[in-house]
C-alpha cells in the first residue's frame, strides 16, 4: 500500500497547511491536507489515517496528535475536508491538551503543523481495515488504536517535515 499527498513537495509539507498557512479554526492551522491511497488490499472496507509529530516528545513530553480519521470509505482525501462535514468520522486532536483550551469538539478535525522550537517530522500512516469502526466523532487516539486491533489489513507511512513560523 502506498500514500500519496500533493501537500508534500521536496520531503516537505507546503506552508499553507500549518501555521504559515490562512486558514485557521478555532485557533489551530486548519486546513488539512490531501492524499490519496494506492494498492490496498482488494477486501478493504474503509481506512483510518493519523498524522502526528513525534519530534513534540522533547517539546511537551507526548506525541502530538495532529489528525484522526476512521470509516473512510474512498481512497482519496480532498484539500481542505476536514472541518468541512466530510463523509468520514474524526478525532480529537492534541490542541485539546494544552490546558483544555479547547474543548473536544473544538479540538476535533485537522489540527495543523506549528512546530515551536525546529523544523520537525510528520507522519501520516494510513490503514486498510476490514471493517468499520464503531466510533463517533471526537474519539481519542487510543480509542483508534484499540478498535483496530485485528482489523488491520495493510498500512502506509508517509513522512515530511515543516519548519517553525518564524524559520
Amino acid at each position: 500500500m502506498i500514500i500519496k499527498s500533493p501537500g508534500i513537495e521536496d520531503g516537505r509539507f507546503l506552508n499553507r497547511y500549518g501555521s504559515k498557512g490562512d486558514v485557521t479554526v478555532n485557533g489551530m492551522p486548519g486546513l488539512s491536507i490531501p492524499f490519496s491511497i494506492e494498492d490496498a488490499p482488494a477486501n478493504t472496507r474503509s481506512f483510518a489515517a493519523v498524522l502526528d509529530d513525534y519530534d513534540a516528545i522533547p517539546v511537551c513530553g507526548f506525541n502530538w496528535i495532529h489528525w484522526t480519521l476512521c470509516n473512510l470509505h474512498r481512497d482519496t482525501v480532498s484539500e481542505g475536508e476536514s472541518h468541512n462535514d466530510p463523509d468520514f468520522v474524526e478525532g480529537c486532536n492534541s490542541w485539546h491538551s494544552i490546558a483544555d483550551e479547547l474543548s473536544v469538539e473544538e479540538a476535533t478535525g485537522y489540527g495543523g503543523m506549528a512546530p515551536p522550537n525546529c523544523e520537525h517530522r510528520y507522519t501520516l500512516k494510513v490503514f486498510a481495515l476490514d471493517c468499520d469502526l464503531d466510533l463517533e466523532r471526537g474519539f481519542m487516539l487510543n480509542d483508534l488504536i484499540f478498535a483496530m486491533e485485528g482489523h488491520v489489513l495493510d498500512f502506509a507511512v508517509l513522512t515530511g517535515t515543516y519548519s517553525p513560523a518564524d524559520a
